[in-house]
C-alpha cells in the first residue's frame, strides 16, 4: 500500500470560553457570603472600582458605563451558553441544675449572636469578581458546629422534604447547650402543619447524636440518655422528675417517693451524676453565621406576593468614571495604557454581571413564588409538584441557569426562609384528570391517615390507596409502600400489634 501526503480542510463549531463568561457562571451559584468576600477582593484589585452607598447603588445599574472592547456582555449571554460552557435553655431548673452538676460537669462555650437580618427593597448593583486568592486558612479543618451535626444526621435519617423542612426548622431553634427554646405549637403553626407531626419529627431529632440533645427541659434531657442506657425504670423515672429534691440533697423523701433502700437510691443518684445536662456544649464556640436571605416575600394589600431583593445580600460597587479620565489622560506607554483599558472593562463587565445577576435570581424567585402560591397561603401540605424545566420554561430560561441561580439562595417567608432548591418537588397525577400533586403532599396525606388510626381501624396499604384515589390522589399500593417505608412507618400488621399492647 502505498503512502501519500495531502492537506484536508475541516469545519467545525466549538464555543471558546472566555475568562469572563467563565466568572459570570461562577456568581450565578455564589452564595451571598462568598459574593460579599469576592467583592473585597476586587476592590482591592482594581482601582478604578470603589465601593458604593445605598443611594448610590440606587442608581448604579442606569449609569452608563464607559465603550470597551467587544466582548459578550453578560446581559447578552442565554442560558444555553451558559449550560454549554459548563435560640436559650429552659430555666425552670436553674439553682437546681447548678446544685446537681457542678459548673465543671461539661465544657462551656459560647456563640455571638448576630442581629436579624434587614429585609429593605433591592436598590442598586451587587458587587464581585475576581477568581479569588488561595487562601490558606480555606484548607484547614474548622470545628463543626452542633447546628451542622444534627443537619447532616437530619439528611440521612429523613427522606420526606416536608418532615425535613420541619426537622431543619426545629434544628434551628436548638441553643448551643443542645436544648430546644421554643414551643411546638408556634412551630406547627408557622407551618402550617399538624401539631402531632412537628412531635413526631422532635421524637426523632431525640435520637440524634449527642444523646439529650433537642431536649426540651434538662428532666427530658436525662431522660432521654436514660432511656438509651435502657435504665428509665419507675423508680427512676420518678427521681429525674423530682430533681428538686435532689438538688436539696433530701434524700428521706427521694427514698420515699421512689420506693428504693439507700444503696439503690445512691446507685441511682450516681447515675445521674454521669449523664450529660448540657450535651450540646461539647461543639465547642464557634460563633454561628445566621442565614441570610437572598429573597424578601411578603403579602400585599390585594392578596398577592411581593417579591424582593434583599440589599444587604448585595454589596455596591461603581466604576470611578473621574478618576479613569485623569489617569488616562496622563498614561504614556503602551503598557501602562493596555492595564488601564482592561481594568476599565474588567470593572465595566463586573458591574454588568452583578446587574444581570441580581435580576436573574429576582425573576427566578418570582415565579417560583407565583407556582407555589398554595403552599405560602395554606402551608407545607399544599406543595406543589415542580421542576427545573416549568421555571425555565415560564421565564424564557435555560434548566441549567435555573439550577445555578437556585444554588446556596434563600427565600424568607411568612413560614420561614427555605433555601430556593426546597421548592422543587416531584408529582404524581391527578385521579380526575386535574392538577398533580406534589409527592411531598401526597407523603403528608398518608401520615395524617395514620396517624388518625384507632386500635379497631388500622389502615392497610391497600385501604389507603382508595381514600386517596376518593381524594383525587392516582396512586399506586407500592408507591404507598415505599413513602411509608420511607417515613419508617411500620406495616398495618405492626401498627396494629403495637397499639394493642399499648392499649392493653
Amino acid at each position: 500500500m502505498a503512502l501519500s501526503q495531502r492537506l484536508e480542510f475541516r469545519q467545525s463549531q466549538a464555543l471558546v470560553m472566555t475568562p469572563q463568561l467563565m466568572q459570570a457562571i461562577k456568581l450565578l451559584q455564589l452564595s451571598s457570603l462568598d459574593l460579599a468576600q469576592y467583592v473585597e477582593g476586587e476592590l482591592e484589585r482594581n482601582p478604578l472600582l470603589e465601593r458604593g452607598s445605598e443611594d448610590d447603588g440606587a442608581a448604579a445599574p442606569e449609569q452608563e458605563a464607559p465603550e470597551v472592547r467587544d466582548d459578550p456582555s453578560p446581559s447578552d449571554w442565554t442560558g444555553d451558553e451558559l449550560e454549554t460552557s459548563r435560640s436559650a435553655m429552659e430555666q425552670g431548673l436553674g439553682t437546681e441544675l447548678e446544685n446537681v452538676f457542678p459548673d465543671d460537669a461539661t465544657p462551656r462555650a459560647t456563640a455571638a449572636e448576630a442581629p436579624p437580618p434587614a429585609y429593605s427593597e433591592w436598590s442598586g448593583v451587587g458587587g464581585g469578581g475576581g477568581d479569588g486568592d488561595n487562601n490558606l486558612e480555606s484548607y484547614v479543618s474548622s470545628e463543626i458546629t452542633l447546628a451542622a451535626h444534627l443537619a447532616e444526621q437530619l439528611t440521612l435519617a429523613i427522606a420526606d422534604p416536608v418532615r425535613r423542612m420541619i426537622g431543619q426548622y426545629l434544628i434551628d431553634m436548638v441553643d448551643e447547650a443542645g436544648y430546644l427554646a421554643g414551643d411546638l405549637e408556634g412551630v406547627a403553626e408557622k407551618l402550617g402543619a399538624p401539631v402531632t407531626e412537628v412531635e413526631s419529627v422532635l421524637l426523632q431529632l431525640q435520637k440524634f447524636d449527642p444523646l439529650g440533645v433537642c431536649a426540651r427541659n434538662l428532666t427530658e434531657c436525662l431522660a432521654i440518655q436514660l432511656r438509651e442506657r435502657d435504665r428509665f425504670d419507675p423508680a427512676m423515672q420518678v427521681l429525674v422528675a423530682h430533681l428538686d429534691l435532689l438538688a436539696k440533697r433530701d434524700v428521706a423523701a427521694l427514698r420515699k417517693l421512689c420506693g428504693v433502700d439507700d444503696e439503690d437510691l445512691v446507685d441511682m443518684i450516681g447515675e445521674i451524676r454521669s449523664l450529660n445536662p448540657k450535651p450540646g456544649l461539647a461543639f465547642g464556640s464557634i460563633s454561628v453565621q445566621p442565614i441570610v436571605p437572598d429573597v424578601m416575600v411578603r403579602a400585599a394589600p390585594d392578596g398577592t406576593w411581593q417579591v424582593e431583593l434583599n440589599s444587604d445580600t448585595l454589596p455596591k460597587v461603581l466604576i470611578n468614571q473621574r478618576y479613569y479620565a485623569q489617569v488616562a489622560k496622563g498614561t504614556r506607554g503602551d503598557k501602562d495604557k493596555a492595564y488601564v483599558a482592561d481594568c476599565l472593562q474588567t470593572a465595566t463587565w463586573l458591574v454588568r454581571a452583578l446587574d444581570q445577576r441580581a435580576k436573574t435570581i429576582l425573576k427566578v424567585s418570582s415565579e417560583i413564588v407565583r407556582q407555589q402560591d398554595a403552599f405560602l397561603a395554606k402551608g407545607v401540605q399544599h406543595l406543589r409538584p415542580l421542576n427545573l424545566k416549568t421555571v425555565a420554561d415560564a421565564i424564557s430560561m435555560h434548566e441549567s441557569t435555573v439550577s445555578r441561580v437556585t444554588a446556596n439562595k434563600y427565600m424568607a417567608t411568612s413560614r420561614g426562609i427555605f433555601e430556593l432548591k426546597y421548592f422543587f418537588t416531584s408529582s404524581i397525577a391527578s385521579a380526575d384528570g386535574g392538577e398533580a400533586h406534589s409527592a411531598e403532599a401526597v407523603r403528608h396525606r398518608i401520615r395524617q391517615l395514620i396517624d388518625g388510626e384507632t386500635v379497631s381501624d388500622i389502615l392497610s396499604d391497600d385501604t389507603i390507596v382508595e381514600k386517596l384515589r376518593s381524594a383525587g390522589v392516582d396512586i399506586a399500593r407500592r408507591t404507598v409502600a415505599k413513602y411509608r417505608e420511607a417515613m419508617r412507618i411500620p406495616s398495618s400488621v405492626q401498627r396494629r400489634r403495637e397499639k394493642q399492647t399499648v392499649s392493653a
